[in-house]
């Protein structure tokens, strides 16, 4: 199973589809939530219906807060991998800049003509059945003063008066015309045969002009009010809004459909709500109070279209109906009309004045159309000419580098221009003349790590190689340099068969400069052990006082502080004032069992007793060439078997990372657990703690550890 996995992350990989970024990851973790989340919602959707509705608004933001980073994950993968090559990114480019706000001009413009279209064909129905209403309005009010005339004249107004001003015009066979006089209740009507009368509400005053619902249908109403009260003259005219009437606004226009609440909804009074938002679609319109509509009747057809291009257009438009049966008379939109036509039959309609200039018209917007044409293929040509200028100055670029890349540096860039890819050029011809200079200082570089290579091999060899075990005590050492060299020292001398002296320093600073003082040192230490000290030298304490003379410690008997003493003087007259080292010295003595050291400045030795107890070596003094005229002072420590003794460098206990420095505490548990390991393998495990603790960072410092057993 690991192994399918580890296949699948490698295909993954290859085609650059494996999570490269915590975002990427964030979202598929989210992503699984919110799937996981909705699959148990759906689970308890009936069970636990309390259990689901908790869960869905947790649903509903973690699929927010998934789409958002995986939009993030998106648009860096592009970016990553569709965005790298250059032409890919000039082909963006020109989308954005060039295709997006044509196709967005476009698009506009379509809406918009669009939008203009429908609205115009609304306005169309809509002004026709005001017109309509208009004219049934100004025969309206000649009726009404001609029977005001005769109500004058003493003539008695009834039915067959009122039929008398009927118009024999065919639209006065849809009419009905009723009049009301002074207080009577019912009114005098004349229209079409089984027409019912209606009544007059309070609220019909003289020019009212509206679109009316009266008994669940709908009317055109005009109303003429003569005279002053008690004695006025009431006149209203009334037609119905049907088929027939659309049927004629219809008839050069397309198809008209009216729509009317649902009767669920005009039962329980919702029609006299506001339907701002109705749309006009295939399916039931939906107000934006909720409220749907349906179709009442469909007036005319849809006309025929003159070319490919003369698509059909769906638009509404609201009526403003009164509710006849009403208190107050106030417009309700309760109503709408559907106008389903052409953009042929409405420009027809628009430019229908113009006449033989709509030729005129319809070729002026083809020459503004093969204008705009003309500048979107000049900018075209202008973008790819600038094209292949980038292009080119970057396939020289490119030509460039194989020659770099072959190692011929004096191949130069022509320049032709002066823009940023000159530039550019330019800079690369610069870089080459740059590289030709690197190469030699480069050649220079190596021959110096091949001096120093050497010279690694040489400080190899001033470590101790075969040590010298005693048979109460061994011993093992190792150097790790933070550089090529190292400024440590560490060795092992045998004084006689029973007699062994440990050195472990730290030459101040690194590289050439400390390995060569470590080398000098190493060569003291040894001259002085075994030759003893030179006759002339006499060395003492700060002061001058208690001055000894170097022959008194001559040969194997030879103390640490003296030595260190001598060290000292060396080191200062022969270096630099910046220069200086620590030092430790011990000499154990097999027949005793003892130690006697002497520490010059170095960090304190720690002896780990055979019961695990620790304890350091305090016994010293400073720093070994910083100051002339010292004198060191020395202990003397007893072994007892299994005790292990562990000298160091800085670069044991001082390495940091983000949870501090490694410590000292911590070398003597490791020590301390492993002390019955054979030595060399007490060593590996200190260093490999001491790497991991470093781990990617830099090596800080020369890493040395010396460690001696008894036995």
């Amino acid at each position: 199973m690991r192994l399918i996995s580890l296949e699948l992350e490698s295909k993954l990989r290859d085609k650059g589809l494996w999570p490269q970024s915590w975002v990427a990851w964030a979202a598929l973790y989210v992503l699984a939530l919110d799937l996981l989340l909705f699959a148990l919602q759906s689970l308890t959707r009936h069970a636990r219906p309390s259990i689901s509705d908790s869960l869905e608004g947790w649903v509903t933001f973690l699929s927010g807060l998934a789409i958002v980073l995986l939009a993030i994950s998106a648009y860096r993968w592009l970016r990553a991998n569709l965005l790298w090559r250059l032409r890919n990114r000039l082909i963006v480019t020109y989308v954005f800049i060039g295709v997006i706000p044509v196709f967005l001009l476009v698009v506009i413009s379509l809406l918009t003509l669009y939008l203009f279209a429908g609205q115009f064909a609304s306005f169309v129905v809509t002004s026709d059945i005001t017109t309509h209403l208009r004219g049934m309005e100004s025969a309206n009010r000649i009726i009404a003063h001609h029977l005001s005339t005769h109500i004058s004249a003493g003539e008695k107004l009834n039915a067959e008066l009122v039929g008398e001003f009927r118009s024999c015009r065919p639209e006065w066979g849809r009419r009905q015309l009723c009049v009301w006089h002074g207080s009577q209740p019912q009114p005098f009507c004349s229209g079409p045969e089984g027409a019912a009368a209606f009544s007059a509400p309070a609220f019909v005053k003289d020019g009212f002009r509206e679109i009316v619902r009266d008994h669940g249908a709908l009317y055109l109403r005009t109303a003429t009010v003569v005279g002053a009260e008690p004695e006025s003259l009431r006149v209203i005219s009334s037609e119905p809004l049907d088929k027939g009437l659309l049927e004629k606004i219809a008839a050069e226009l397309g198809e008209i459909t009216l729509l009317q609440p649902k009767a669920s909804a005009a039962a329980s009074g919702a029609e006299d709500k506001s339907t701002q938002g109705i749309l006009i679609s295939s399916g039931a319109p939906v107000s934006s109070d909720g409220r749907q509509f349906e179709p009442t009747f469909t007036a005319g057809a849809i006309p025929a279209a003159s070319n490919a291009a003369d698509r059909e257009i769906i638009f509404g438009a609201q009526l403003l109906i009164v509710d006849w049966a009403s208190a107050t008379g106030q417009p309700q939109r309760t109503g709408a009309l559907g106008v389903h036509t052409r953009p042929s039959v409405l420009y027809a309609r628009l430019f229908a004045a113009l006449g033989s200039y709509a030729q005129v018209l319809e070729t002026l917007l083809l020459i503004v159309a093969i204008v705009f044409a003309i500048i979107e293929l000049l900018a075209l040509f202008i973008g790819t000419k600038l094209t292949r200028s980038i292009t080119g100055a970057v396939g020289q670029l490119y030509e460039a580098t194989q020659h770099v890349n072959r190692g011929d540096f004096s191949h130069r860039i022509t320049v032709k221009s002066a823009d940023q890819l000159a530039t550019l050029a330019n800079s690369f011809n610069s870089m080459t003349t740059s590289i030709e200079k690197l190469v030699q200082e480069q050649k220079e570089k190596q021959r110096l790590e091949g001096e120093l290579a050497i010279a690694q091999e040489v400080q190899a060899q001033l470590y101790p190689k075969l040590i010298t075990q005693l048979d109460t005590l061994e011993v093992h050492g190792f150097c790790r340099p933070a550089r090529t060299v190292s400024g440590d020292y560490y060795d092992f001398l045998a004084l006689s068969s029973d007699r062994l002296m440990l050195a472990v320093g730290d030459i101040s600073g690194k590289g050439i400069s400390a390995a060569l003082l470590m080398a000098t040192i190493h060569s003291a230490v040894r001259a002085y052990s075994f030759e003893g000290m030179p006759e002339p030298v006499a060395v003492g304490a700060a002061g001058g006082s208690e001055l000894m003379l170097a022959s008194e410690f001559r040969g194997s008997g030879s103390s640490p502080a003296a030595l260190l003493t001598l060290l000292n003087h060396q080191l200062y007259e022969s270096t630099p004032a910046a220069k200086y080292m620590t030092l430790f010295l011990g000499i154990y003595d097999g027949a005793t069992r003892r130690l006697t050291y002497s520490n010059g400045g170095h960090l304190q030795p720690i002896l780990i007793s055979e019961d695990g107890s620790s304890q350091l070596l305090e016994c010293g003094g400073t720093v070994v060439g910083l100051f002339d005229n010292l004198s060191f002072p020395e202990a003397t420590v007893q072994f007892r078997p299994g005790d292990v003794l562990v000298a160091y460098s800085d670069g044991v206990t001082e390495p940091e990372n983000d949870y501090g420095e490694f410590g000292e505490e911590r070398l003597i548990q490791l020590v301390r657990a492993n002390r019955h390991l054979p030595l060399e393998r007490i060593t590996e495990i200190v260093i490999a703690a001491v790497l991991d603790w470093i781990g990617d960072n830099e090596q800080p410092d020369d890493v040395t550890l010396v460690l001696a057993r008894a036995r």
